[in-house]
């Protein structure tokens, strides 16, 4: 059974679109989802009956910008006037908050995809107390120089253009070289960087939800928020024994074909973190969800659940 409701966004403003995936018994658990970057949350239906099936109830989101937390299609990408990445931290928050005065008892799991994983390694440097574990999914790593250099077109260009601008040429800057392997813009879509499922592409494609501009505002939490989480000092504040599973394509760009991932793995296991997983799954791509090949990681998921 699935049900959408609304939540009260932190902007102050903003109704978050909000559903719930209930399994048909009493729940053992619970896994709240976070999507990525130009989708929303519907797009993980599958996965989260697969969850409802194994007994878990599912919470997932739009963020700011997405799918249906919007309040104009022009608002399409555009996240807050202000800290737009820290809004991102706490709407996701309060979705968790939220859920866990439903379930107090039940334990509590994060899955985030993407842009979400990102924002889930943000998040569990700040409000990891009571989570039973985390799945980071296609996740990646760029260096300071590089992210910082990207802070800095946007902000110079939010000057002159407005922080609602969408820039193609922001856009471009952030397919880095493991990208041009691929096609980016949906023409070839049997070799879409995003999946090699040629029907997940052609949905993908031909829906708005997932084909319009990040604004300049989007691109300015995105990068802060992938700069955030490569600080040492950051990394060191998540705790020690939070159980962190780390799953992504070995063919994924985001994850620089999986070096990326493994970067992100040694840094937590530096950081004194021990319950800790990495796994790359061969010929897979980003979407490790909506891969043909999905079965494979649907039960990795499921084991590594039920062994936590």
């Amino acid at each position: 059974m699935k049900r959408n409701y609304s939540i009260p966004s932190c902007d102050g403003k903003t109704s978050i679109h909000t559903v719930c995936w209930m399994p048909e018994g009493e729940p053992k658990a619970v896994i709240q989802l976070i999507h990525g970057m130009v989708e929303y949350i519907e797009r993980y239906d599958d996965f989260a009956k697969f969850l409802t099936g194994l007994g878990y109830v599912v919470f997932g989101h739009d963020h700011l910008g997405h799918g249906q937390s919007v309040t104009s299609v022009e608002n399409w990408g555009y996240i807050a006037d202000t800290n737009p990445a820290d809004a991102l931290i706490r709407d996701i928050h309060r979705v968790r908050s939220a859920a866990q005065s439903k379930y107090p008892n039940l334990p509590y799991y994060i899955l985030g995809h993407s842009m979400g994983s990102y924002l889930l390694r943000r998040y569990i440097s700040l409000k990891a107390e009571g989570l039973t574990g985390v799945i980071i999914v296609g996740t990646g790593q760029e260096n300071d120089a590089t992210t910082l250099a990207g802070l800095t077109a946007i902000k110079t260009m939010a000057k002159a253009k407005g922080w609602h601008h969408r820039s193609k040429t922001i856009r471009d800057m952030t397919y880095t070289a493991p990208y041009k392997m691929y096609d980016l813009h949906g023409i070839d879509k049997s070799n879409s960087w995003i999946c090699s499922d040629t029907d997940i592409m052609e949905k993908y494609y031909s829906d708005p939800r997932c084909t319009f501009t990040f604004t300049l505002n989007g691109y300015d939490a995105l990068l802060n928020t992938v700069y955030y989480v490569n600080q040492k000092r950051h990394i060191n504040k998540i705790p020690k024994d939070l159980p962190i599973l780390l799953i992504s394509g070995d063919l994924d760009p985001v994850g620089n074909l999986g070096k990326g991932v493994k970067s992100v793995y040694n840094k937590y296991v530096e950081a004194g973190i021990t319950d800790i997983e990495c796994h790359l799954f061969e010929g897979m791509r980003h979407e490790i969800l909506n891969e043909p090949r999905k079965a494979e990681t649907y039960e990795y998921i499921r084991e590594w659940l039920s062994r936590h």
